[in-house]
């Protein structure tokens, strides 16, 4: 079990509560929260609980990394064959994982949860459909269709998954394009009881653009045509400007040549620096401050070696 959490201080003893009671059936039960840098109590709490459950493990960043790296994190802890990863917000009824278990049981890498009666704000419910729809339609995305980040996952394929180190990672983007069979499931969904939402307009267009040019090509190859056709009609203009034929003159045909070729040589050097990103390997999306599991040493800031600070970095932090 797999369940982030930023700012999630008024909700994760709740959450606790409710995902033991729902999952008292299964053993061995862990329950695996990510800190994801929160500013509240969270942290604090979340120790309260290891210490009085041991069935709870926990990770807590160094700052706001964002939900893929919370994923990353769940996921590359993990000590169970499987995953199902649930909002602390519990605004999916924990008692439906056993729905998405029982599909994963008839052969499937994924099964994500589709929100029937959806019931978040209308802003929000809209703008998630536009990004769906905008994908799949018009950039020829593969996602599944509804789908949230109510899932369970085959733990393996999840850190294959993750491990990737795409430039844009996305997991619903990501499932598809490895081959992964997924599936989906209608869910409940409830309004949330604590704490605040962390929706924005902001957080969803960020999430757009690394879902849009990040896994389509059609945006680049949309500024190649852009181009071609700047050339091509800037040509024939050019030569009747030289020509003297036309408002502007010389002047005018010179610019409308040099606006075309500029825009190619963009596209071109964009073609470049995409694919040159997609294979270099990037920042690490995540470190961890503080666990109360075995950390690997690549996840920490101090590469894992023990020991206080050195006097002039502790000083530098308190100031």
């Amino acid at each position: 079990m797999v369940v982030p959490c930023y700012n999630e201080g008024a909700q994760v003893e709740t959450a606790h509560r409710e995902l033991t009671g729902a999952l008292a059936g299964i053993s061995p039960l862990e329950i695996l929260f990510v800190d994801d840098g929160s500013r509240d109590d969270t942290l604090e709490r979340l120790r309260r609980l290891a210490g009085a459950d041991p069935r709870v493990r926990y990770l807590s960043f160094t700052r706001n990394f964002g939900l893929e790296a919370a994923h990353a994190a769940g996921y590359g802890y993990a000590s169970q064959p499987w995953c199902a990863q649930i909002d602390a917000d519990l605004q999916a009824p924990p008692g439906e994982i056993l729905l998405l278990l029982a599909k994963a049981a008839e052969g499937y890498d994924v099964v994500f949860g589709v929100r029937r009666d959806r019931r978040d704000p209308l802003p929000r419910r809209a703008g998630a459909a536009v990004q769906q729809w905008a994908a799949a339609r018009l950039l020829g995305i593969e996602i599944p269709r509804g789908a949230s980040t109510f899932r369970v996952v085959r733990t393996p394929v999840a850190r294959t998954l993750v491990g990737l180190r795409l430039g844009s990672p996305y997991f619903l983007a990501m499932v598809p394009m490895a081959g992964a069979r997924y599936a989906t499931v209608e869910t409940g969904h409830r309004p949330r009881t604590a704490g605040r939402s962390k929706f924005s307009a902001a957080r969803l267009a960020a999430h757009s653009f690394e879902l849009f040019f990040g896994y389509s090509w059609r945006p680049l190859n949309a500024v190649y045509l852009l181009a071609a056709l700047g050339v091509l009609l800037g040509l024939p203009a050019a030569a009747l400007g030289y020509a003297g034929i036309g408002a502007g003159g010389p002047l005018a045909a010179t610019a409308v040549v040099l606006s075309g070729l500029t825009l190619a040589a963009t596209a071109l050097v964009g073609r470049y620096l995409h694919r040159l990103m997609r294979d270099l390997r990037r920042f690490r999306p995540f470190y961890v401050k503080e666990a109360n599991v075995p950390l690997r040493p690549e996840d920490t800031l101090d590469g894992g070696v023990p020991g206080p600070r050195p006097p002039a970095v502790r000083a530098l932090a308190e100031r």
